[in-house]
């Protein structure tokens, strides 16, 4: 069964991104007083690309706080970003960066609130993956 855990600002880009693609899903709070998320099952991250095509700032910082702990880390499998191309050679740059530190694959890469053909791209990959790894979720 494929798992998400995804982060959206208060745009809610992500979020309806994440809904259309129709999986179980949850959600990295959005304020730093919210109770913190904990995952204990594989999961691959769904995060937008802040910083306007800049690295310092590309990571969320919600998508930071949550990766600082240890058990959230070790069960992600696999990251998809969103991003803006106009930010040139930072276009979904959070995706590349967590990828990179976690040794995860980057999955996907799709624009600002993405098209019916990243949701139906998104949702057979993601199944595909799953099946392919034989991820379960304990």
């Amino acid at each position: 069964m494929v798992h998400i855990v995804y982060f959206s600002s208060a745009t809610e880009n992500t979020h309806r991104f994440i809904t259309k693609v129709g999986y179980p899903a949850q959600r990295i709070p959005l304020h730093a007083h919210d109770e913190a998320l904990h995952v204990d099952q594989p999961y691959v991250l769904v995060t937008p690309t802040y910083g306007g095509g800049t690295v310092k700032g590309a990571v969320p910082k919600q998508v930071i706080r949550f990766l600082n702990d240890p058990d959230n880390r070790k069960y992600c499998v696999g990251v998809i970003s969103s991003g803006n191309t106009n930010f040139g050679v930072a276009y979904c740059l959070a995706g590349d960066i967590i990828a990179a530190k976690l040794g995860v694959p980057h999955m996907y890469k799709y624009e600002l609130l993405g098209t019916a053909e990243d949701v139906s791209r998104v949702r057979e990959g993601l199944s595909e993956f799953w099946q392919k790894t034989s991820l379960t979720p304990a």
